[in-house]
């Protein structure tokens, strides 16, 4: 099995150095490049067409956002853009909101343990998304409760995604279910918190994945959060 390949962007010297020594220690990752600033980092992207590049939020020049949304937009040679883990000490709504409509695959709080770190990062090479539970309540905060026929009007920022939910918008219904499953509860759970069957939670939650194109519930609450949910 090929090597999962890593680029890491922190300014924090000394965090950067004990996430190289874990990463390094992994016979399974391979840590091509490194950067403590925001245009070097997306020089080493670019350079070593990593798998995954582990970004930091607050970096001294431009912020990982911006990061995110350089490499995301780069032509790669090979065709494939690299996965974006997002690394930072806030769980500000606005930076959250801000980092996942950038392109980020993934959102992890700094004070994460190496354990949850490696799986995050290889999560995210596969193609999934890792969502720190400290920040998974953010995902939907915007959703504003209303007439549950009524449909919401979202502006994706990037237009796979734009395609698909302006040919299957998401009811108010829909976003209520998927708040509620961001925030950890059960179909059975839901359904008395939303006052509706358990039959009817399924249903929606089956709609939810089939209108987002999502394998499961946390790959759609993150594309939730790419389309920005804006009413």
């Amino acid at each position: 099995m090929s090597q999962i390949r890593v680029v890491l962007i922190e300014d924090h010297d000394l965090t950067r150095v004990g996430m190289k020594i874990t990463l390094q220690q992994q016979s399974d990752l391979a840590l091509v490049g490194e950067a403590a600033t925001g245009n070097e980092g997306v020089n080493k992207a670019i350079q070593q067409q990593p798998d995954v590049v582990i970004v930091d939020l607050g970096l001294p020049d431009i912020d990982g956002v911006e990061v995110t949304r350089q490499i995301k937009a780069h032509a790669f040679e090979s065709g494939a853009t690299p996965k974006i883990l997002i690394l930072t000490l806030t769980d500000n709504q606005d930076t959250v909101l801000a980092a996942f409509a950038a392109g980020a695959d993934s959102y992890c709080i700094k004070d994460i343990s190496s354990e949850n770190l490696l799986q995050a990062l290889k999560l995210t090479a596969e193609g999934n998304s890792w969502i720190d539970p400290a920040i998974a309540s953010i995902v939907l905060s915007q959703v504003r409760k209303g007439d549950s026929t009524t449909t919401v009007e979202i502006e994706a920022s990037q237009p796979e995604y734009k395609q698909i939910l302006e040919a299957t918008p998401l009811t108010e219904r829909e976003l209520e279910v998927l708040a509620e499953i961001v925030n950890g509860y059960s179909n059975a759970e839901i359904a008395e918190r939303l006052y509706i069957t358990v039959g009817t939670v399924k249903t929606h939650v089956r709609n939810i994945l089939n209108k987002l194109c999502a394998d499961d519930r946390t790959q759609a609450a993150v594309r939730a959060l790419r389309s920005g949910l804006v009413k």
